[in-house]
């Protein structure tokens, strides 16, 4: 049977009434700074993933974590105009699923270059935030 690792860190104080307290588990979603997007990248085959329990290419859960530069272009709507949810390919490699703010929905076009406000809540929940750098490259005449 496959077994895992769970990365729990327990800590113990000496003493009268010594209490033990264990951490939760480390998650690709609950990174130590709200500023930080983390993600994951497959101990086998090397791809980049955000949020999998399973590499996508060779099927692996092994996975290590790595820093995000935060940097990205938008690649296509998600939804709704009002939910504001955007599909952004990573610079790293990986697609996010975020939330563009400070912007309207009709003022982001595909091809922007966005980077990350905040990775996630401070609950570790919700989608990232990010923020436009620079518009879309005009489109180009097809005629």
């Amino acid at each position: 049977m496959l077994q895992t690792d769970t990365r729990e860190h327990t800590e113990f104080e000496d003493g009268p009434g010594a209490t033990a307290t264990t951490a939760a588990p480390g998650s690709p979603n609950v990174p130590d700074a709200c500023h930080e997007l983390l993600f994951q990248r497959c101990l086998w085959c090397g791809t980049p993933a955000y949020r999998r329990s399973f590499c996508r290419a060779c099927g692996s859960m092994a996975f290590t974590r790595e820093r995000s530069e935060g940097a990205g272009v938008v690649v296509r709507r998600n939804g709704h105009a009002p939910h504001h949810t955007w599909f952004v390919a990573m610079d790293e490699g990986f697609n996010l699923l975020c939330q563009i703010t400070d912007t309207a929905p009709a003022a982001v076009l595909v091809g922007a270059r966005v980077s990350v406000v905040r990775s996630v809540g401070p609950l570790g929940q919700g989608l990232p935030l990010v923020e436009l750098t620079h518009p879309a490259p005009p489109p180009e005449r097809w005629w």
